[in-house]
């Protein structure tokens, strides 16, 4: 018996229309799986994210542990300004640059492009 892949991600927020249209339409996640007047999930690879406004979600504004790959972080970020959506300065590490967005909550979302070698 073994844990073999992370089921689910989620992050608690207070309107979910106005997630939804954040993480759908602003980021471009694809909307699968169960959707309710309180919980909404997004299809990513083989895993799944999922925005909920009840209380086991959490609370709103405070999560900040959804980091999100992509492949031209300098063109995802162009995008996202034409959506108007701000997201930070890329900063480069190592073997990566990351830049954050916040969704209408103010949850942390992380943008990064790993490095290639």
């Amino acid at each position: 018996m073994a844990v073999n892949a992370i089921a689910f991600t989620m992050y608690p927020v207070t309107d979910m229309p106005k997630a939804v249209a954040f993480y759908r339409d602003g980021l471009g996640l694809v909307q699968a799986g169960i959707e309710s007047a309180y919980w909404v999930e997004f299809e990513m690879g083989s895993s799944t994210f999922g925005v909920g406004n009840f209380e086991q979600v959490g609370k709103p504004g405070t999560a900040q542990s959804l980091a999100l790959e992509v492949d031209d972080l300098t063109a995802f970020r162009t995008v996202l300004t034409e959506r108007g959506i701000e997201s930070s300065e890329a900063y480069e590490t190592p073997v990566c640059w990351i830049s954050v967005v916040k969704d209408p909550d103010g949850n942390q979302v992380w943008l990064h492009q790993a490095k290639h070698a």
